[in-house]
């Protein structure tokens, strides 16, 4: 694998603001790579997403975007290679409908107009939204208009997408079409993905989990390493996922639990056979 995003000792504040929301910040990020980057609250996540689109200029620190070294000479090119999907899908939409907000990114690319109509087929194809191509994108469901704005970052083919904290406003089954979206996106298209955001079903399912608290980067591993820290994660208000919790009172009972990070699929694996074995 190739890197694809480089973060070398990146600080950031805002202006007429004396704390930094980002200190020091490294990390490497690797071509089609998912990578969850979770927090609570005012830790500086979504301002590291910002920074990384160039939305933000860091103060001190480097940022290369596939080998491209981000700075205000190359900010447009690189904002190119960057697909960025928010939580409020509204704000977003710039098109009278579906079709129209698909093209809007690639009419900035002027792209041929033939060309054009092909990809936001394409993309509306994707995420199963073409039979809503002429709707009116604010009367949608909030599943819908996610799909929608995933539709746009489709059609103008980025190298990285970054969700922030994109599946927030959802209901539980309008959260769980959009992580497999984003789950599709990385494994059969290819993209470099990076989520911002609270929900740990969703970070259980990257490659890597990167926890930030005060704009500071404090862990980074796979799911299975991070969520081990258990109580440590809770001490950096953040949450951890249902099996770890049951897992932890299950101990206090007495019970010989795994140390290894289990899914849910694999809890209910463990809990099977241990009834068995009883």
């Amino acid at each position: 694998m190739s890197t694809m995003i480089e973060i070398k000792d990146l600080s950031f504040r805002y202006p007429q603001q004396t704390e930094y929301a980002l200190k020091n910040v490294s990390l490497e990020i690797q071509a089609g790579e998912w990578v969850a980057i979770i927090g609570h609250n005012g830790s500086g996540k979504s301002t590291l997403a910002k920074v990384i689109d160039g939305l933000e200029l860091p103060e001190t620190g480097e940022i290369k975007i596939n080998g491209q070294v981000l700075n205000p000479k190359t900010v447009w090119d690189i904002r190119k290679e960057i697909g960025m999907v928010f939580q409020n899908p509204d704000n977003q939409f710039v098109g009278a409908d579906v079709a129209g907000d698909v093209a809007f990114g690639l009419e900035n690319q002027a792209i041929p107009r033939d060309e054009m109509i092909e990809r936001v087929q394409r993309a509306l194809e994707a995420v199963d939204m073409a039979e809503f191509s002429d709707h009116e994108p604010g009367k949608l469901s909030g599943g819908q208009k996610q799909r929608v704005a995933i539709a746009g970052v489709l059609a103008v083919a980025p190298r990285i997408v970054i969700f922030d904290e994109s599946t927030s406003m959802l209901d539980p089954q309008g959260r769980r079409d959009i992580i497999a979206l984003i789950r599709e996106m990385k494994e059969k298209r290819g993209f470099t993905v990076l989520s911002i955001t609270h929900d740990i079903d969703e970070a259980a399912l990257a490659d890597r989990i990167v926890v930030v608290k005060k704009g500071e980067i404090k862990k980074v591993g796979t799911p299975a390493t991070v969520f081990t820290y258990g109580d440590k994660l809770i001490e950096l208000g953040l949450d951890i996922p249902y099996q770890e919790r049951l897992k932890a009172e299950m101990k206090k009972q007495g019970y010989d639990v795994p140390q290894d990070y289990l899914s849910t699929e694999g809890m209910v694996e463990w809990l099977c056979q241990s009834i068995l074995n009883d």
